[in-house]
């Protein structure tokens, strides 16, 4: 049984673990860019209340491997508290977590490397701080920081194949099932790649694009 008979057979199978997937990345993609933009510009606004303890948790977490973390939220902490939730919304819920603190870390960073030539300029021009942001500071960030965000998105898809380790019927999971069925591990999983790559290589492709046109060294402005 080669790779596209797998496909054709299958097909459904992969399809819903495919949308199952897709749900997933985005619940992490919208609530981890919507929070962890403001989080990261917080930060770097209000250094000492908000920047360092989002900093020293981004360590934190740091030293955590990915899959321990889901498996905290996903056993201990319900057997502590006496719950039991949906494996999706664990695994939704954690993903998004390090979403946010990833994304902040990269916002903060890029608004502490602006370079304050731009806001002074804008000053001597006559635009008050409110304008300066918006028509000065935020288009340059966003150009600045999008491909390398685009690409921390990908990333993100990509851990959503460990929420199948704790029963999330996501595509990987699908897989392995179809696997423990007929056995062709070297083709399942290469069907598996074509659906990743299909999702994966536009938006890394976009991401390219977009840093070879707009990002440059805003140090030698």
């Amino acid at each position: 049984m080669t790779v596209l008979d797998i496909l054709i057979k299958y097909h459904d199978g992969f399809l819903q673990g495919l949308a199952v997937t897709l749900q997933l990345s985005l619940i992490i993609w919208i609530f981890g860019m919507g929070l962890g933009t403001a989080l990261g510009m917080a930060g770097a606004k209000y250094k000492l209340e908000i920047g360092l303890p989002t900093r020293l948790f981004s360590f934190f977490l740091s030293g955590i491997p990915l899959l321990v973390f889901l498996f905290w939220l996903h056993y201990p902490v319900q057997a502590m508290f006496n719950v039991v939730i949906d494996p999706f919304i664990t695994a939704a819920f954690t993903l998004t977590i390090v979403n946010i603190v990833a994304v902040a870390d990269l916002v903060r960073t890029t608004v502490d490397d602006f370079p304050k030539q731009y806001i002074l300029a804008a000053r001597v021009c006559g635009m008050d701080s409110h304008k300066t942001f918006w028509r000065i500071q935020l288009p340059i960030m966003f150009r600045q920081m999008l491909p390398a965000l685009l690409m921390l998105q990908v990333t993100m898809m990509h851990t959503t194949l460990f929420a199948s380790l704790i029963s999330v019927e996501e595509i990987f999971r699908v897989a392995q099932r179809i696997n423990a069925s007929i056995y062709k591990p070297v083709e399942i999983y290469t069907a598996l790649g074509v659906f990743f790559l299909a999702v994966s290589l536009p938006i890394n492709g976009f991401a390219l694009l977009m840093k070879a046109k707009f990002t440059r060294n805003l140090s030698e402005s």
